[in-house]
């Protein structure tokens, strides 16, 4: 749990913080967006090499192929998102007299924040996915190693288990940031079963 929770924060703050400097500075975006677009097709097993060498063997390298498994889809998303922004509301900013600043923390920002909460449920999925391969190859143990150990006693049931006890806490922190989400969006309307009544 500890694993996958800092690399998707760690991910998420890094990739949301880039993803808008790439939007605001011309010159940030020739800099980094190309470099991000090239590594972003990369499996993140690639980099368990990278992560051993670098960190050798305990939470550090599970937790950095979580943040590069997640960080490059995350920027690309934010930037997307931020493309997507009406720019009615922009215009009604610029014509209220807001600034550059006052636009991305007024406008834009609230406006992509749903996207960037969908974004990261979706990638809480990757990020367990990305630990299980980490553990189950020798990073650490946990979860994944138990896995693999099951498997080669010929224990299923303990691999049946461990599967269970996955989902429930996938689900539990699936759960834990729908209702952060609700919190958040205060402003956005329910939308749960809208094309049911059609």
């Amino acid at each position: 749990i500890g694993r996958v929770f800092a690399g998707l924060v760690i991910a998420s703050v890094l990739a949301i913080i880039i993803g808008v400097a790439i939007r605001y500075y011309a010159w940030f975006e020739k800099l980094t967006l190309p470099t991000i677009t090239l590594l972003s097709p990369v499996s993140p097993i690639a980099w368990l090499p990278v992560a051993i060498f670098l960190f050798g063997i305990g939470n550090a390298p599970a937790i950095f192929m979580v943040v590069v498994a997640l960080f490059f889809h995350m920027v690309l998303s934010t930037i997307s998102q931020i493309d997507g922004v009406s720019r009615n509301l922009i215009n009604v900013a610029r014509t209220m007299g807001a600034s550059k600043r006052q636009i991305y923390g007024r406008v834009i920002v609230p406006a992509i924040l749903p996207g960037l909460l969908l974004t990261l449920r979706l990638n809480l999925f990757g990020a367990w996915m990305v630990v299980l391969v980490a553990e189950s190859t020798g990073v650490g143990y946990g979860l994944g190693q138990v896995i693999m150990l099951a498997r080669n006693t010929f224990n299923p049931s303990l691999v049946f288990f461990t599967i269970a006890l996955i989902g429930v806490l996938g689900f539990t922190f699936d759960w834990l940031l729908r209702q952060t989400q609700k919190r958040i969006l205060y402003w956005v309307p329910e939308t749960t079963g809208v094309l049911r009544g059609l």
